[in-house]
């Protein structure tokens, strides 16, 4: 045989493979990106606070961090014995059959997607509100949301590993400014004093505890992403469960602190009061006051960096799902294609590109407002069915170990997956309930979105039932030996 047949049937293997040298560190600064925590802790502290059960909002934080917790023992469990980098859908089919997993990859396309299309319309407000306040012009929203997308599409089109060093550096932004602010406020005690509220249970109680939960839920979104990352992982039996036990740690331990920060910095009635009457600007409030003006300009910067990185970091998750469908045939087979130099799945990062343009485009033409509707309506959209995704993989770890038995240790594969299972159920009726409160008050979005989400889901079961050949897995089953060493 010739070298050049050689060489290209070597490139012909390597076409529907991604390759990377991605450790724990790496993959976390991309999960944590996509929670965008800046974000959270301005936006999502004030609702919480004010519709949620006031000063004990911070202890929401802890509850969903143990139930998340236990979620994730099943899925790195799991991960251990998966080739697949489809994540949630990978895990679903494992567990339930090709036409549930299915079901689960167009319904996770779908949840992924309204967060990337709600996140451009924030940002695209936010850019030109701070423009305008610095003299500049005015610009419409979708002309900065189309320039970060075209900035998007050309690192998701390369190598995953500038991604990852562009998103550790905005990272790092985010976080150090509220930690300064954490640590200001700690340092001169507060409004009066540090706030003691979440030390007495009855208080988590109070008001609406079930609303906290689920906004404190929606700032965990794209946690459990790190198993997307699996094929460009250094070793991914090794560096999956770190990274995702790390990512959720960080990302609970962030939003207790700070959420507490907050309340101590205006005391347990004024921060109820500051959250009600001004949310919008609370954290650049409680910046300039015990850190300075400068703070307050640092926090309305940064947190358009913030809202850049989980753009980016949802760009390449949603990517490597089309890829990983693409390589299944559940979509076309090109999508599973990378590329030769970069190693990334380009074709499919284009794609994601031409679906965000698409929404984005679609919110301008029914001229909907880019934060009270288009960021609201699609992120409330997608706390739904994230959740619905976990709950269903949490019940799939069960069941693929009980029928497969490559790993009996009780802990991890029938206690904690159901515990985690118990408690994402609870959310997920919570969050579906309460979902027309997450779309603005309306009974009718609420139930068109139930709707959209439920057909994406039985979208999925139909291309499963349309093309037999769509969606089979590989499983292996060898790693247990390995496991066991």
């Amino acid at each position: 045989m010739s070298t050049d047949a050689v060489l290209r049937m070597s490139a012909g293997s390597q076409a529907h493979r991604l390759a990377g040298k991605l450790g724990p560190t790496a993959i976390v600064f991309m999960v944590v990106a996509a929670a965008a925590p800046l974000t959270v802790v301005a936006g999502t502290f004030p609702i919480g606070i004010a519709a949620g059960n006031g000063a004990a909002f911070p202890a929401s934080y802890g509850v969903c961090t143990v139930v998340l917790l236990l979620f994730a023992v099943g899925f790195t469990a799991m991960t251990r014995h998966i080739r697949g980098a489809g994540a949630f859908y990978t895990y679903i089919a494992h567990g339930f059959g090709r036409h549930t997993g299915l079901g689960a990859a167009f319904l996770a396309l779908l949840s992924y997607t309204a967060v990337q299309g709600g996140v451009y319309g924030y940002i695209g407000a936010a850019l030109g509100e701070l423009v305008t306040s610095h003299g500049g012009p005015a610009v419409p929203w979708y002309a900065y949301a189309l320039a970060m997308m075209a900035i998007v599409g050309t690192l998701g089109y390369r190598h995953i590993e500038l991604s990852g060093k562009v998103l550790g550096v905005l990272l790092v932004c985010e976080v150090g400014i509220v930690l300064v602010i954490n640590v200001a406020v700690i340092g001169h005690g507060g409004a009066e004093g540090l706030s003691t509220a979440v030390l007495h249970p009855g208080n988590f109680f109070s008001g609406a505890p079930g609303i906290a939960l689920i906004f404190a839920l929606a700032g965990y979104i794209g946690f459990e992403a790190t198993a997307v990352f699996r094929d460009e992982a250094r070793d991914p039996a090794r560096t999956i469960p770190r990274a995702t036990y790390v990512a959720l740690l960080l990302i609970g331990g962030f939003y207790a602190l700070s959420s507490w920060a907050m309340v101590t910095a205006w005391g347990d009635a004024g921060a109820v009061a500051q959250a009600t009457d001004n949310p919008a600007n609370m954290l650049t409030d409680t910046a300039i006051r015990y850190v300075g003006s400068v703070a307050g300009d640092l926090v309305q910067i940064f947190l358009i960096t913030s809202l850049f990185a989980a753009l980016l970091s949802f760009h390449n998750v949603l990517a490597r799902y089309i890829f990983s469908l693409g390589n299944t045939r559940a979509l076309p087979e090109r999508c599973g294609r990378s590329h030769l130099r970069h190693d990334s799945p380009h074709i499919a990062s284009v794609v994601q590109t031409v679906s965000a343009l698409v929404l984005v485009v679609a919110s301008v033409v029914a001229q909907l407002d880019p934060v009270t509707q288009v960021f609201t309506w699609f992120v409330g959209a997608a706390s739904v069915g994230i959740v619905v995704l976990m709950t269903l993989t949490s019940a799939a770890v069960v069941v693929y170990f009980r029928r497969t038995r490559f790993d009996t240790r009780p802990w991890h594969t029938v206690i904690a997956p159901t515990l985690g299972f118990v408690g994402l159920a609870v959310l997920s009726v919570m969050t579906a309930v309460n979902l027309p409160l997450l779309v603005g008050g309306s009974d009718t979005l609420a139930a068109i979105i139930g709707v959209l989400l439920a057909g994406a889901f039985l979208g999925g079961i139909a291309v499963a039932i349309g093309r037999p050949h769509a969606g089979h897995q590989d499983e292996n089953p060898d790693i247990a030996k390995e496991i066991a060493r």
